[in-house]
């Protein structure tokens, strides 16, 4: 629905999105209704539909939001050299990414079971996206002959998975810095794919 001029869905279209992703992080998609984030927003129930046509479209959008920076940033960032630089590289741009964005990845993760089949397929392309260029490292580094795997694939997986929980536990104001959190993070991937 085309907004009239001088409206402001800049200012409310995003304030729809961050009060979703909120409640969605915190009670789960199924338990939010589009009176809960209108309220949360400070604006009627009809008007969010100015903004998105439903619920599943929001919770798409968000979905969608989150690869898609993942992937810009992925793609700006210094990952290069050996395979065993890259993977470090990558290892250390995985943890600052994710850390401040914990509501974004809870949901990226944990409401994929709430997409409609066509929009699951669509997010999960962008997900291999970014897991393909991680199994590209390891794949390089078996070619290298410093990494011994199993299976690429599992291995892609399980790394990304163990990179990913950090934002289950992690607390700025715990006793671990993330410089400190980074390198037993580094040091446990590298043990995990080094040749004997």
């Amino acid at each position: 629905m085309a907004r009239k001029q001088g409206s402001h869905s800049d200012i409310t279209g995003p304030k729809v999105r961050d009060a979703a992703l909120r409640l969605i992080a915190r009670h789960g998609c199924a338990a939010v209704s589009m009176r809960q984030i209108a309220a949360e927003v400070g604006v009627q129930a009809g008007a969010l539909y100015n903004y998105t046509p439903d619920k599943q479209s929001l919770l798409f959008d968000l979905m969608c939001t989150h690869m898609d920076e993942l992937l810009a940033a992925l793609a700006d960032a210094p990952i290069y050299g050996t395979a065993m630089a890259r993977l470090e590289a990558f290892t250390r741009f995985h943890i600052r990414f994710h850390l401040p964005r914990r509501d974004q990845v809870f949901v990226s993760y944990m409401e994929l079971r709430n997409l409609t089949p066509e929009n699951f397929a669509k997010v999960e392309a962008l997900r291999r996206q970014y897991e393909d260029a991680l199994e590209t490292i390891l794949k390089d580094g078996e070619a290298e002959g410093v990494f011994a795997l199993p299976d690429t694939r599992v291995s892609t997986l399980a790394l990304i998975a163990l990179l990913t929980g950090i934002t289950n536990w992690y607390r700025a104001n715990g006793r671990l810095s993330i410089a400190e959190v980074e390198e037993i993070y580094w040091s446990l991937v590298r043990k995990a794919v080094v040749a004997a």
